[in-house]
């Protein structure tokens, strides 16, 4: 797979191999990008060192506002959370994003739709955030490759397919608890609700996805 974009991703990994998770929604300046910075300080909060175990988060929006920063709001919250918001672009999502994905987490079930409908096979790699979270804390972690010893990149191929395997039998309580709504325009108070619950989403993917629980 190619390099990521200087500022976008997180660790090529030692081996050349890698796993790229692409977050998705509308305009790539609120949700996304919360999503992405939250992904990688959570990564970085668990492995220590952002390099290790070749690991690429990167975000891109169906509507993208290619070339435009966050959100001021957006980077207020990532800062609660003492996550980085520099260097951040907006990005319009392409084909090319979508091929080049291990797994691509949405904002919303219109978001899920719009990446399976651009084709590359992304239907079995292609989740909602919260869809995915409630796959993952099904899965015993026990079933999947130890991170130590086969490596992050095919733990995390495993818990994908694991995931996918699940989607059908695992169905969510409502549409609406599959969905991260759009803070875009709202102010800082609903921005942080946002932030809050995409952070709850996070932690058991990250953890599942590392073999590494978050540290106290």
């Amino acid at each position: 797979m190619t390099a990521p974009e200087t500022g976008r991703g997180i660790g090529t990994g030692l081996t050349g191999t890698s796993f790229r998770i692409l977050h998705v929604s509308t305009g790539n300046v609120c949700r996304s990008p919360i999503t992405e910075r939250l992904t990688r300080h959570a990564l970085t909060d668990r492995l220590g060192d952002p390099f290790t175990g070749g690991l690429i988060v990167e975000s891109a929006g169906t509507w993208g506002h290619e070339g435009a920063p966050m959100e001021a709001n957006a980077a207020a919250v990532l800062a609660d959370f003492g996550a980085d918001a520099s260097g951040f672009t907006g990005r319009e999502l392409l084909d090319e994003h979508v091929i080049t994905a291990d797994l691509v987490l949405t904002a919303t079930r219109d978001h899920r739709a719009q990446v399976i409908s651009m084709g590359h096979s992304a239907g079995l790699r292609t989740f909602t955030l919260k869809e995915f979270t409630r796959l993952v804390r099904a899965i015993d972690p026990t079933t999947l490759p130890d991170a130590s010893q086969e490596g992050m990149v095919e733990r995390a191929r495993a818990l994908v397919r694991a995931a996918a395997a699940l989607r059908g039998w695992l169905l969510a309580p409502s549409a609406e608890a599959d969905e991260v709504n759009d803070p875009y325009g709202a102010p800082i108070t609903f921005f942080r609700s946002i932030g809050d619950e995409i952070n709850t989403a996070l932690e058991p993917v990250v953890t599942a996805l590392t073999g590494v629980s978050a540290p106290h």
